[in-house]
């Protein structure tokens, strides 16, 4: 399945030009497939991108414990100055198992690529290895 994670990401990029990564970590945090934009200079090593990803597990269990009032979480959106990176998690029934890393330019907006061509693509992705599994 990691390889064809990693051609997930590839597809990805391949959505927009202002996506700069993509990755899938588990949930220890480790980056098990991930592409970044040819030519790109990375702003986060990917120690430094793991340790953030196993941050955002920490809060997904907090907004977990919330998803009875306010619905399941769809994806984690954040803001900075030079980049805009969402989280998106990846789900085993009612557990978080992966999340889906993805960051952009800081010109681009983000949600109508994240909720009509990145989502429905990885609902397919999981949705074909269920079948072939």
């Amino acid at each position: 399945m990691e390889s064809g994670l990693t051609d997930f990401c590839y597809m990805v990029l391949a959505l927009n030009k202002g996506i700069r990564f993509a990755g899938v970590a588990s949930s220890t945090g480790k980056l098990v497939a991930f592409a970044y934009r040819r030519g790109l200079k990375p702003l986060a090593s990917k120690e430094e991108s793991e340790s953030s990803i196993l941050s955002t597990f920490s809060k997904m269990d907090i907004r977990a414990k919330m998803e009875k009032r306010y619905g399941k979480t769809i994806y984690s959106f954040a803001l900075y100055q030079n980049v805009r990176r969402v989280m998106i998690p990846i789900r085993d029934a009612s557990r978080i198992t992966h999340v889906l890393m993805v960051s952009f330019d800081i010109e681009v907006n983000q949600e109508p690529i994240v909720i009509n061509e990145i989502m429905p693509a990885l609902e397919r992705l999981f949705v074909e290895a269920k079948a072939n599994a």
